[in-house]
């Protein structure tokens, strides 16, 4: 069977059981603080499982992209040096929402395996949790029974404790026990020799885990404990390369063809041949082959590589795999971005969004590609010099601080500069790199210091953070759960409202803030102020600071009269509507290329990140704001359409940004179905005439291959037309109101250059002077009766340290074996030269950046430079003659 007869027969097989196929989930968690990745299948149903929101089907099925090189969940230091751990990983998964349990589950997992899948029955060995005082969880005796009843040989049946055989995504949220699956696909040989239960969980390439059913029970809360579920769930995931290596009879995953058409081309590229063994050439091309599918699909859900966050990862990803193809397969020049074409058609049928956009991620994987090329090579031989003398000192441990350097200076991540040091036999001094990089960057801790206590449920009901804000501005409704959170801001309260008119920041807009007026039997308690709305999960966070008993307050309302600033709304609504007559006139001006890959919607301003290679100069800018003021003076009635089927909306024409999940049901905005069709939960006008007036404020590059435009729409953009007249005005007003304002300035621009020439000139003649007259104080010098030298220690009035510099130049040119001290007072900073003859230098081993430094010190400044002309500045100007009175003593 291939990879992709696979994995359509298992989509069909839970389809024929009554399940809802599904599509994956972005690679990057969107609305969940908790993730920054989707590392496995049941992340983007975490609300379902929680009872915060309603699944589209209560059985589903799917196969969902994952990543797993942050976090807890981290292989990203085995790929490549093992046969079956990847970075990006496809997990086939079957769910259960409230509807079946174990029984089902397990019984349709060994159906699967063994009579469809055609695996051995006597290879397969499964797990099931023997239970754990501490939590408070039992043996799971319904698996072991079910299993017993399956298998009918007890030997198979494994007991696990809790890191094998308790499942949890992160330190809080849904959980339970669980089964695993092993099959041992040794030969005959190997399996005489020590029976396969023996190696299950041990690291055994070829006795590994294919299946794991969790059966979620249970949610981890804030302090640790374990509370029951409001319902029980069944969530399971197979790895699609295990199962694929298991399926064909192969050794690794590598050798199947979910990376042999990677591989293949890896190898056209370098000239060497894949042995599947574990040389350095085979290890590089397991981890380019890996890597390369973490990279491609993550640009195409909408990342791109950066110095910051998720988009760090990926770029340390990228990293990690040139510096593999530079070492140890010869690849000098972009060889990744060549892998992309192959990529994008084996996945089209199941992952169409990066065949949608290879060209695009080709360039960007490109550019990345050249720009760390550039500093590869000197990085390396820079690392070999460290590493060689640190061998040679008999020390083990590459300094933090050196670390550092490698980084800032080569862009070298952590982590590739331990491999490298790993392979060498050396470690890294992690924490003092940390410690360095903290003291550069000041990087916020936001995140690593804010916590959260679990939920405190106040009311139940069956309309759960519903948003009723595209009609309604204020509504009275009920608390349904809050909790405590502690952050840099202090001690904040997070409220969920069975119904909400407040937006909740996604989709680049911002979060509605306004009041919630808690009452009691009709008696107002107090106004809580929401100083912003965020989006969790599928949950609406209503967030309001903390004031004087407020969990009383909170617990006691009966109901909450939420509103939201109305003034506010309007005017990120105008944003919004705005980006979206933008992205359509981007597209007529500059393309269809161009794509929406990020955005911010306030009521201040809009920013729109879009991929486009190069500038967008005046004239298109110029060519689109019109298009924009065009549409808005249309005066174009808005469209909505809500709960529209995906491939209706599609159908529509229907723009949909890469990197989002949708459901099989969208809303549709439309201004003008011939303009602008996008799918979008954000608010907007009723019609652009209510924009006003829209005007660019900025141009720019957000990373390779996206631009950035920001602009102003509304009461912001006539605020800026304002501005910009009363500078006209002001500049009329200085120039004596002359009737051409651009021309005047002109004049005065050309007027300054030549009065500029003019003084130039003048200075330069003075200095001609000055070097005439310091040309006479120079004196010659003996030493111990040695030879001499000249000597020029003096005051100068020079304009600029450029004249000073020049002027201790041409004194060299003219007078042989010259040491020379020069200072000047310009504009009150002190400037100091030093100049030093080859004589100096040798016989008596000075040096012009030694000597400078602490002449400097006079000054209360700083400076350096070649050991024969060096330069300083200080902040003491008082301090130049005694540094001048040094200097003579020390050339003396």
């Amino acid at each position: 069977m291939t990879s992709h007869e696979i994995r359509r027969q298992f989509l069909d097989f839970f389809r024929s059981k009554q399940h809802l196929i599904v599509p994956s989930a972005p690679l990057v968690a969107k609305n969940d603080p908790t993730l920054m990745f989707n590392n496995s299948g049941m992340a983007q149903f975490k609300d379902f499982f929680l009872g915060n929101g309603t699944p589209p089907a209560p059985r589903v099925a799917d196969t969902q992209k994952c990543l797993r090189v942050s976090g807890k969940h981290n292989d990203l230091e085995d790929v490549g040096f093992d046969t079956y751990h990847h970075t990006m990983f496809e997990m086939l998964g079957n769910w259960s929402f409230g509807d079946y349990f174990k029984k089902e589950a397990l019984t349709w997992s060994w159906e699967l395996l063994t009579e469809v899948y055609k695996l051995p029955k006597d290879r397969i060995y499964v797990s099931v949790f023997k239970g754990d005082e501490r939590d408070g969880v039992p043996f799971d005796q319904e698996s072991w029974d079910l299993w017993k009843g399956i298998i009918g040989d007890e030997s198979r049946i494994i007991l696990g404790n809790k890191k094998d055989n308790f499942w949890e995504m992160g330190d809080t949220g849904p959980c339970g026990p669980c089964s695993e699956i092993h099959i041992d696909l040794r030969s005959a040989d190997e399996v005489a020799q020590k029976p396969g239960k023996e190696l299950v969980n041990a690291d055994h390439p070829q006795v590994v885990e294919i299946w794991n059913n969790v059966f979620m029970q249970f949610n981890r809360k804030a302090d640790g404990s374990l509370e029951e579920l409001p319902a029980r769930h069944v969530d399971t995931g197979m790895g699609f390369e295990r199962l694929c290596m298991a399926i064909q009879g192969k050794q690794s995953n590598y050798d199947t063809d979910v990376f042999s058409g990677t591989i293949h081309v890896i190898e056209e590229l370098s000239g060497q041949k894949y042995t599947r063994g574990t040389d350095k050439s085979d290890v590089a091309m397991r981890v380019i082959a890996d890597h390369i599918r973490a990279v491609s699909f993550a640009i195409a859900d909408g990342l791109v590589p950066s110095n910051a966050k998720a988009g760090y990862v990926i770029r340390r990803i990228l990293r990690r795999a040139i510096r593999y193809g530079y070492s140890y397969l010869g690849l000098t020049e972009p060889f990744m971005t060549k892998l992309v074409p192959t990529l994008a058609m084996q996945f089209a049928d199941v992952f169409s969004e990066l065949n949608a956009q290879r060209d695009f991620v080709a360039t960007v994987i490109r550019e990345e590609e050249i720009s760390f090329l550039r500093t590869l090579g000197t990085g390396l031989g820079r690392l070999d010099q460290i590493i060689g003398q640190l061998t040679t000192e008999g020390e083990s441990e590459i300094p933090g601080a050196t670390v550092f350097e490698l980084n800032d200076t080569f862009g070298f991540p952590a982590d590739l500069t331990a491999l490298i040091a790993r392979e060498k036999g050396l470690s890294i001094d992690q924490a003092g790199f940390e410690k360095a990089l903290a003291e550069q960057k000041a990087r916020s801790r936001k995140d690593a210091t804010s916590s959260a206590g679990d939920w405190v449920e106040v009311n139940e009901s069956d309309s759960q953070a519903g948003f009723v804000g595209y009609d309604q501005t204020e509504v009275e409704t009920q608390i349904l759960k809050y909790r405590k959170i502690q952050n840099k801001q202090g001690t904040q309260y997070q409220l969920v409202l069975a119904e909400t008119p407040f937006y909740a920041e996604s989709g680049g807009q911002i979060g509605d803030t306004g009041t919630l007026t808690l009452s009691k039997a009709g008696t107002p308690l107090c106004v809580l102020e929401v100083i912003d709305t965020r989006k969790e999960n599928d949950l609406s966070v209503h967030i309001v600071e903390n004031v004087s008993g407020i969990d009383d307050l909170l617990t006691d309302a009966d109901s909450v009269y939420a509103t939201i600033d109305t003034t506010r709304r309007n005017l990120t609504s105008s944003n919004h509507s705005a980006t979206h007559l933008l992205h359509a006139a981007l597209r007529e001006v500059l393309g269809t290329h161009v794509a929406q890959k990020g955005s911010y919607v306030g009521p201040d301003a809009l920013r729109f990140d879009f991929s486009h290679f190069q500038k967008v100069d005046d004239a298109q800018l110029a060519e689109i704001e019109r298009i924009v003021n065009e549409k808005i003076r249309e005066d174009i009635k808005l469209d909505e359409k809500r709960n529209v089927p995906i491939e209706q909306a599609k159908n529509m024409g229907a723009t949909a940004l890469f990197g989002e999940k949708y459901g099989d049901f969208v809303r549709v905005i439309t201004f003008d179905p011939t303009y602008s069709v996008e799918l979008c939960g954000g608010t907007h006008v009723p019609a652009t005439g209510h924009i006003g007036l829209f005007k660019f404020t900025g141009e720019g590059s957000v990373s390779t291959g996206i631009r950035r435009v920001e602009g102003k729409t509304s009461v912001g953009a006539e605020q800026l037309v304002n501005e910009q007249m009363a500078v006209v005005s002001e500049l009329k007003e200085l120039l004596k109101a002359p009737k051409d304002v651009v021309k005047a300035v002109q004049t005065l621009l050309e007027e300054r250059s030549a009065l500029q020439k003019q003084v130039e000139a003048l200075q330069n003649e003075k200095v001609q002077q000055l070097k005439g007259q310091l040309l006479e104080k120079v004196e010659v010098v003996n030493r111990n009766g040695g030879p001499g030298h000249a000597r020029l220690v003096e005051r100068v009035d020079v304009p600029n340290a450029d004249a000073l510099k020049q002027l201790a130049y041409d004194l060299k040119a003219k007078v042989d074996n010259l040491a020379l001290v020069l200072g000047a007072d310009i504009n009150g900073k002190p400037q100091l030269a030093v100049m030093l003859p080859d004589s100096l230098i040798q016989s008596r081993n000075l040096n012009a950046g030694q000597v400078v430094k602490e002449l400097a010190k006079n000054i209360k400044g700083g400076g350096g430079g070649q050991p024969f002309f060096a330069t300083a500045g200080g902040s003491d100007a008082s301090g130049l003659d005694a540094a001048l009175a040094q200097g003579k003593e020390l050339l003396g």
